[in-house]
Order: structure tokens, then sequence, then C-alpha cells
């Protein structure tokens, strides 16, 4: 699973990844996100990750509409024709990316995450 994320939203993408191996938690998946920026051709990388990827799980908060680099992860998951879905991280804000398309966004809840990756 890829994560894209806008780096102002580092603590919570650590949270959402570490929840995969809570006992209670009923999914798992492999963090392919991006930890560190690649100094040069990370476009192509991440283009590579996201391939691998079984999906695209995105993120979503008020910092996404400035944060150029989760954008255009975003961007690429579609046009990788990768299963994209958008977690809401922040109560109250709910402006989906244009970049995600048709691609649906959903809040932050076990069923949800749950539910997009079994559908994988």
């Amino acid at each position: 699973m890829f994560i894209a994320f806008a780096k102002e939203d580092e603590t919570t993408r650590n949270l959402f990844t570490g929840q995969r191996v809570h006992p209670d938690t009923p999914f798992e998946f492999i963090d392919m996100s991006v930890k560190e920026p690649y100094s040069s051709q990370w476009k192509e990388r991440v283009r590579t990750r996201i391939r691998r990827s079984d999906g695209v799980i995105a993120l979503i908060s008020s910092s996404t509409p400035a944060a150029t680099g989760q954008l255009w992860e975003i961007k690429c998951a579609v046009e990788e024709g990768a299963p994209l879905l958008g977690i809401w991280i922040e109560d109250g804000y709910r402006t989906k990316p244009s970049q995600m398309g048709s691609a649906p966004c959903k809040t932050w809840t076990w069923e949800n995450v749950s539910s997009f990756i079994d559908s994988l």
C-alpha cells in the first residue's frame, strides 16, 4: 500500500500506518510510502513504488492543497490506474483534491480502510 501524505501530516501518517500492527486491526498492509524526500529522480522512484503497490491511500488534510509532492503522487496513482482511496484525517476538513478524479474520500475508520484493502 502506498500512502500519500503531506509532510506536515507525517505524525498522523505514522499513527495511520502504525495501526496495522494493533492486534485488533482487521487488516494488514506494507507501507510503501516515501519516508524521506528523494533528492533526485524522486518522481521516477515514486511512480515505481506506486506501480508495485496494490493500491494508494491518500491522507487528506488542510495541508494537502499546498503539498505539491502529495498532489503529484495522487495524480500519478490516477495515471497508473492504481486503486485510490482518500482518507479524511482532520475533523471538519472535507475538500477533495481535484487530482483524485472520481476516487472516493472517506472518514478514517477501520471499516473504511479494511473495505478498501479487502477490495484489492
